[in-house]
């Protein structure tokens, strides 16, 4: 097992650019006994409501949705690129269709019931907050809409209270 540290949201000093929009994240939360992820590239983090929050969008067909709307939190894994594979394969594999967690070969761990990564050098515990679906009205760039969202199936978004982090120790 692992060797995770806890720190402070305070104390994360990590480009969120990088680590979201280039590294990408897993997302994961766990109902009925079983843990879905995904591989994700938005998202971000920012100070909310008094509280220091990670946001995520999740578009409809996500079989991960499911498991974030029945749950009362979720993790965000980081991982360094040598795990970049497992990651695309996380991302374009659904968990309706086939053990992708398994096949990914990660082991699954939980803090606070939350599941999690144990090869994550990052892994960040949420509570949900907020959920909203975004909606064609509100987008004040209309090409955002037509290029992003085609077919119509806009994300939710979700804003999550940062309630741990955990990065392994070197």
């Amino acid at each position: 097992m692992s060797k995770f540290k806890e720190i402070k949201p305070e104390q994360f000093e990590q480009n969120p650019f990088k680590l979201i929009g280039k590294d990408w994240m897993l997302i994961t939360a766990e109902k009925e006994g079983k843990v879905n992820t995904m591989t994700a590239a938005w998202g971000g983090f920012g100070v909310m409501w008094g509280k220091n929050v990670a946001f995520i969008v999740i578009r409809p067909q996500r079989y991960t949705k499911e498991f974030i709307d029945q749950s009362t939190g979720f993790s965000l894994s980081f991982f360094d690129d040598s795990f970049k594979k497992q990651l695309n394969y996380l991302g374009t594999v659904s968990g309706r269709d086939e053990a992708k967690i398994e096949k990914s070969n990660l082991t699954v761990s939980h803090f606070d019931g939350i599941p999690y990564f144990e090869e994550a050098s990052t892994a960040i515990f949420c509570k949900k907050l907020y959920a909203q679906e975004l909606k064609p009205e509100c987008f004040i760039n209309q090409e955002l809409d037509q290029k992003w969202y085609p077919n119509a199936d806009y994300h939710t978004l979700y804003v999550g209270e940062i309630t741990t982090i955990l990065v392994k120790e070197q």
